[in-house]
Formats: structure tokens, sequence, C-alpha cells
């Protein structure tokens, strides 16, 4: 992030962003497994077909994913298969955070009896 201008860092801002939103990781894990239509993505979130329309045109608009019409039906895959290294990388920063905030809590617990 050395030396770029703020509009650099207001798009980069903006990336995560998109990424800060559970609904919208939860259909990137999705469609890390395969290509899906809005219904099925609808379906497996438990939300609204709208909602998650929602979702994908911004994910989309950040270059996430991408749409391919088909018939009347509009399919949505991964656009950047590197968002899944970035978040592979943050999610085991936050597991070994966990671990340790439960180890540190188990120091301060009193023992169960024996």
């Amino acid at each position: 992030m050395e030396n770029l201008p703020p509009e650099a860092l207001t798009d980069i801002a903006a990336y995560f962003q998109a990424l800060s939103e559970p609904t919208r990781l939860q259909i990137l894990n999705l469609l890390r497994q395969q290509e899906r239509n809005v219904g099925e993505l609808a379906q497996l979130c438990g939300f609204t077909a709208a909602n998650i329309s929602r979702h994908l045109t911004l994910l989309t608009k950040h270059g996430l994913v991408a749409r391919e019409s088909r018939g009347t039906s509009a399919y949505y895959r991964i656009a950047d298969e590197s968002v899944y290294e970035l978040c592979d990388l943050v999610c085991g920063r936050i597991v070994r955070q966990m671990a340790q905030t439960a180890r540190r809590q188990q120091a301060f617990s009193p023992s169960a009896p024996e």
C-alpha cells in the first residue's frame, strides 16, 4: 500500500467493504464449489432472490464474480480466484486468535473437580 494515491486507497477500501458482509462471504463460499444462479444462491443462503441479487451486483462491480446469461437465467461464478487466498489468510489469522483467546480463558478458569 506504500505510495498509493488516495484514489487507490479508496478503491481498496471499497473492495474490502464488499468482503465485509457475511452474506456476501457466504455467496463467495458457495460459488467456490460451483457456479450458481440467483435462485439457487437465495435458497442456499436463506434469503430472497432480490436480496441475493443486490449482493451479487456489488460483488460483480468489484470484479469478484462474473455473470453469464443462459436463456432466462443468469449464472454467477468467481471471477477472481485470488479472493480465496485473501480469505484463507484472514480466516487462518482469526482461527489462531480464537485459539489463543480460548487458551487464555482456560488459564483463568477453575479446574474441573476430579
